[in-house]
């Protein structure tokens, strides 16, 4: 199967941090928003609130496509069919102020922060186009 695991390793209030493998290699580590999905069941209900851009995707299983982005200007990877989300990218940047839902990825510096996000960016979107990966599965 063609696709990108993100585990999920730590959980806070204020941000969540992740690692992403392909093929069970580490590829690099991500940024999201807080994580208030807590029955892992992919639907917000009782005492789970989606707040637009501080709400990471629930866990589950999603399809990935490769589109053009307005705001990047250039082809970037789509997350889709997320409940209750639109426009849900894997991109680039620092803090999670950068993130709105999306999946940052580079290299965790702590604090909430990465680093080399552009340049990593740049490598996960080969692994997807070249690989032509087509799933991510969060856990």
């Amino acid at each position: 199967m063609k696709e990108l695991r993100l585990e999920r390793t730590e959980l806070n209030s204020q941000y969540t941090v992740g690692k992403l493998y392909y093929n069970d290699v580490y590829i690099c580590d991500t940024l999201e928003d807080t994580v208030r999905d807590t029955n892992k069941n992919g639907v917000f209900d009782g005492d789970e609130k989606k707040i637009y851009g501080k709400t990471a995707i629930p866990y589950g299983d999603y399809p990935i496509r490769i589109m053009y982005s307005p705001k990047f200007q250039r082809n970037m990877p789509y997350i889709m069919n997320v409940n209750s989300f639109t426009g849900v990218m894997i991109h680039w940047g620092n803090t999670v102020e950068d993130t709105l839902g999306c999946v940052l990825v580079g290299e965790y510096a702590g604090n909430g922060k990465l680093i080399n996000s552009r340049a990593t960016f740049d490598k996960v979107y080969n692994v997807i186009r070249l690989n032509k990966v087509d799933r991510i599965v969060i856990k």
